[in-house]
């Protein structure tokens, strides 16, 4: 028999500099939540970006609390700041279990040698945050593998997805993890056009195109096309086993983020 296929997650970055004209004040980001968890989304995240001036993400999280219901609310932190513990199980509680942590770059790579950070939560035995590693960097894959409950890994395509895949479940195991405790999400910059299919053809598992990144400050691949490519991308590389899920950045917030919950995963 075929092996049962794995549940698909999709999450979404809510940051990034807004439209000419549109403000991402604590509403902003609220309505920005409230619509991904219309879209059935599992969680969302916000990175601290020097063109996103104004509070941190985990206050600006911590104000969107109220405003949602379910989805999973994961700011970035600096794993390296002896108050991030405390603050992110200060959010955690008042979601009633639905807040985590992301780390990438220099940050993740406090999570092996600090003993005082976040990832020191994962030997509790009741509920913790969820932790949330950027490992696109090679470098900060040994710190997913150990530590991570999601990875996420930028890629231009399935193989290389599958690659990487395997590689961290390899590592993980080595760490004495259980299989399927870790899940590895392809890590997107989606630029989504207003039709629900581009006229362009991809080889990336759907109608649109993976690019190297273009847009200031991006590490994901950039994806152009329609909405329904986007969906048949996603459903191509999941079947194969390449990913878990995606963690899906768009390259035009409120615009892109609508498209992708109305017109992907409608």
């Amino acid at each position: 028999m075929p092996a049962a296929l794995r549940p698909l997650h999709l999450a979404a970055e809510i940051g990034g500099p807004p439209p000419r004209g549109v403000r991402h004040d604590a509403a902003g980001y609220a309505e920005l939540a409230r619509l991904a968890e219309r879209g059935h989304l599992d969680f969302i995240t916000l990175g601290d970006t020097p063109g996103r001036p104004g509070p941190d993400a985990l206050a600006v999280l911590s104000g969107v609390v109220p405003a949602t219901r379910r989805i999973g609310l994961v700011p970035a932190v600096d794993a390296g700041c002896f108050r991030v513990p405390e603050a992110v199980a200060v959010l955690d509680r008042a979601t009633g279990g639905r807040a985590g942590w992301l780390a990438g770059g220099p940050s993740a790579e406090h999570a092996t040698d600090d003993p005082g950070g976040p990832a020191a939560a994962r030997d509790r035995s009741q509920g913790r945050p969820v932790t949330v590693i950027d490992a696109t960097r090679e470098q900060d894959r040994e710190a997913a593998a150990r530590y991570a409950d999601v990875a996420l890994i930028g890629v231009g395509g399935p193989e290389e997805a599958a690659a990487i895949r395997e590689l961290l479940c390899e590592r993980a195991a080595a760490h004495g993890r259980a299989p399927g405790t870790l899940r590895v999400l392809a890590a997107l910059t989606v630029g989504l056009s207003g039709g629900e299919r581009s006229g362009s053809a991809g080889g990336a598992g759907g109608g649109g195109q993976v690019e190297a990144p273009e847009i200031p400050g991006a590490v994901a691949p950039l994806y152009r096309g329609g909405p329904v490519d986007l969906a048949e991308l996603i459903t191509t590389w999941h079947r194969t086993g390449a990913v878990d899920g995606f963690h899906l950045t768009p390259a035009e917030p409120p615009r892109d983020l609508e498209r992708l919950v109305n017109g992907t995963v409608a």
